[in-house]
């Protein structure tokens, strides 16, 4: 159990009053189930859900992802990975926060485990959210793509991440493992449990703790652990939070957090045994009414700042809106001049059951400036039983649609056979880089493997290197959620000898959507083919010129040159 959860009652419910709030209906399914076909149903009734885009998880996680005390008036990031203090500074976003505390999206069952055709994305596992968190740099850094695990000896201890040689019994033939903290083991076995039930026909390529089967899919080893640090470290007000929060977003539930007893029924000590989804005790839809109708969060003028954002982009904030005894709907109004610039989600009401609830309801409003300048409007929420009103001022500034520059790669330092850092030069003068985005990709064992690195600084520096193998990287700067052009690309060859291991790649090729384009500072290239997933080729490209841009069908092709490495492409 997390015992440093201090909850507070900001218009939130004491932790001990909460419950899971599943609409009535939602698990029918699993009624009179057991075992594997209980583990089918579970499927049924969460499988349907929004798939989110993984580089805006961040402005999702500000809200399920932070405790519920604030530090020196700032949001805290609920990191499960460290004990680090990452604050959401006044004005900052979630991604703007994410870049500035140099914070990772960490995939909880590693990303690299599944793969069709070379790709990780082609799931909707890469973005879900039950599957993943937000995590300190290092500590992902450590833990890499190794499985849960009891450490024997840790080479990476870090007061909650510990990283290190398994104990007999634990890793399923990894010679190394991640193990949490006791406080969060029962949180991490309880996605790893979603994940499991969700994605149990998905390519497993990595085998330590799944096997592509519909039951019971977790290897033998793996759910023995899970189940008992399910018991361990049982469900809590975080988790349960969570998953209210995690609805409102993407759509669907964790079973195993609404339900603390199911892994037994699917896995443990009761798979004889029937399942029945009980009445939710004290959770009636609409709490009854115990005083006057008040809405407590928002404060009435307050503000709500979208920063800056380039005229005709758009910004989206979430107003979480918490009151008690609301009687009737809450109407939502937006008043001002600049009042046609932010569009809320709702335009007419919001169920006062929602509003009631312990986190309310989280009200999404786009910015969407149309001309320079500072622009501010008023959201007013009326009705529900109040007295009155409440007024929250929303503020932008609109900017020109920023000019970019390409910015250039610099030969690594600090090369070792694990390690190296990428460096690049800054922005051109004048210029404003929101923070720089760089791109590393490797070819393992004949697949393409593509991992990028948010970073404030002109260098990363990266900690899993393989001696053996050879990968390239290029670098980008955001300016108002724009990405620059890729910069030139440094490859570094593989092999023991760290001595002139890299050089600027003569000739790059870049995914666009719907083929790929050609970078390249050279003046004469080798010609450039292409290949489909046949050994077919399809296209010759006698003299690739910079800047040269190819269209291609649907389909996985690969493309070779006697001046570039094999680069595999898959096209939409």
């Amino acid at each position: 159990m997390k015992n440093f959860y201090i909850a507070i009652t900001l218009g939130v419910l004491c932790a001990s009053s909460a419950s899971a709030e599943f609409k009535s209906g939602y698990y029918d399914k699993m009624n009179g189930k057991s075992a594997g076909e209980l583990k089918n149903a579970a499927k049924e009734c969460v499988l349907k859900h929004q798939t989110l885009v993984y580089s805006d998880l961040p402005n999702y996680w500000q809200y399920s992802d932070v405790y519920p005390e604030l530090v020196n008036g700032c949001k805290r990031w609920w990191d499960m990975y460290s004990n680090a203090i990452y604050l959401i500074q006044p004005g900052q976003s979630g991604k703007s926060s994410f870049s500035a505390n140099k914070m990772q999206r960490e995939h909880s069952v590693p990303k690299s485990w599944w793969k069709l055709n070379g790709s990780v994305e082609y799931t909707p596992a890469y973005s879900d959210m039950w599957n993943l968190y937000p995590s300190d740099g290092a500590a992902n850094q450590a833990k890499l793509n190794y499985p849960l695990g009891i450490t024997a000896s840790a080479s990476y201890n870090n007061g909650v991440t510990k990283v290190g040689g398994a104990q007999t019994g634990y890793g399923g033939g990894s010679r190394y493992v991640f193990e949490p903290a006791d406080e969060y083991k029962g949180d991490f076995a309880r996605a790893y449990m979603y994940v499991a039930t969700v994605y149990d026909d998905i390519n497993w390529v990595v085998n330590y703790m799944y096997k592509k089967e519909t039951y019971p899919t977790l290897q033998p080893w793996a759910r023995e652990m899970l189940l008992q640090w399910c018991r361990q470290d049982p469900v809590d007000q975080k988790e349960i939070d969570r998953n209210n929060v995690v609805e409102q977003y993407q759509g669907n539930r964790n079973p195993f957090v609404d339900f603390p007893e199911l892994a037994e029924y699917i896995w443990g000590t009761r798979t004889t045994e029937t399942f029945y989804v009980k009445d939710q005790e004290g959770s009636d839809p609409t709490p009854p009414i115990t005083g006057d109708p008040e809405i407590t969060m928002p404060v009435n003028g307050e503000g709500l700042g979208f920063g800056q954002v380039a005229v005709g982009r758009s910004e989206t904030r979430v107003l979480q809106i918490v009151g008690k005894n609301l009687t009737s709907p809450l109407s939502v109004r937006v008043t001002g001049a600049d009042r046609a610039m932010f569009v809320p989600e709702i335009t007419k009401e919001i169920p006062a059951a929602t509003i009631n609830q312990n986190l309310g309801y989280l009200l999404n409003i786009t910015y969407t400036p149309t001309s320079e300048g500072s622009h501010e409007a008023k959201i007013v929420l009326y009705d529900g039983g109040l007295e009155g009103s409440i007024a929250v001022t929303l503020q932008g500034e609109a900017l020109p649609m920023p000019t970019f520059t390409t910015l250039t790669a610099l030969e690594p330092t600090d090369v070792t056979s694990t390690t190296y850092t990428a460096r690049w030069n800054p922005v051109a003068a004048g210029e404003i880089a929101d923070y720089y985005v760089l791109t590393r990709t490797r070819i393992v064992d004949g697949e393409q493997e593509t991992d990028t690195y948010e970073t404030g600084e002109t260098s990363y520096q990266i900690n899993d290197r393989d001696a053996n193998v050879a990968e390239t990287y290029y670098v980008q700067y955001s300016r108002l959620g724009m990405l620059s052009e890729p910069s030139n690309e440094i490859y570094i060859a593989g092999g023991s000898n760290v001595e002139e291991l890299y050089h600027c790649a003569p000739m790059q090729i870049f995914a666009i959507e719907g083929g790929f384009a050609i970078r390249t500072t050279a003046a004469e290239n080798a010609p450039l083919h292409v290949f489909d997933i046949n050994g077919i080729e399809i296209l010759t490209v006698d003299t690739p010129v910079d800047g040269s841009e190819y269209y291609l069908p649907t389909g996985v092709y690969i493309l070779t040159s006697d001046t570039l490495r094999p680069f595999k492409l898959i096209v939409f």
